[in-house]
């Protein structure tokens, strides 16, 4: 039940309970939690983020070595689906130059490259076609999508809490309500308890 009466529960009030100031309190814990706690947890988990996915991007630079190959093998008809929205891509036979040697790997090139073309392709220190390591607009996709997941579950953990003391104020508000009509209501309808 509202009231239409702001901040009656800071007031003196004869019918302001206990509860009601543990509720108020609440609401004004929620309030600075929610303006200062989230966007400041959700900008470490951020830091954190982009900490991490620097040093991951770096540790893959470092594994894996690009080839401008050539591609010789017979490429698909058909473009391939799609999957997980990453770039299209098939896999083929490439063959490349190393060292004055040639080589000749399968590994995947990006949809639309014909036969003859060169392509770019990564390749890991074992020889195996890998993904090329995230670069700088991945890494800050990353932070961007952690940070707000971070104050996105800060937000969710503030609101279940609120919405737990709310239930169990409102419990002993009721509990407080019933204990004084116990006391009131003999002297008011003149019965005895």
């Amino acid at each position: 039940m509202g009231t239409r009466v702001r901040g009656w529960r800071w007031r003196r009030n004869p019918l302001r309970r206990r509860s009601d100031v543990v509720e108020a309190w609440t609401v004004l814990a929620v309030a600075v939690l929610m303006l200062l706690g989230a966007p400041l947890i959700g900008a470490f988990v951020g830091w954190w983020a982009h900490d991490d996915a620097r040093a991951v991007a770096a540790e893959q630079r470092s594994e894996r070595h690009r080839v401008r190959a050539e591609v010789v093998g017979r490429v698909p008809d058909s473009p391939p689906a799609v999957q997980g929205g990453r770039e299209r891509s098939f896999r083929v036979t490439v063959r490349w130059t190393d060292a004055g040697a040639t080589k000749t790997a399968t590994a995947r090139v990006p949809a639309g490259t014909d036969r003859g073309e060169k392509a770019d392709v990564w390749f890991d220190s074992r020889g195996r076609s890998v993904a090329p390591p995230p670069d700088e607009t991945a890494v800050w996709q990353h932070t961007l999508v952690m940070g707000a997941c971070g104050a996105g579950a800060t937000i969710a953990v503030i609101l279940l809490g609120h919405s737990l003391v709310r239930g169990v104020a409102g419990r002993h508000r009721l509990a407080e309500w019933e204990r004084d009509w116990a006391l009131t209501e003999p002297q008011w309808t003149r019965r005895r308890a």
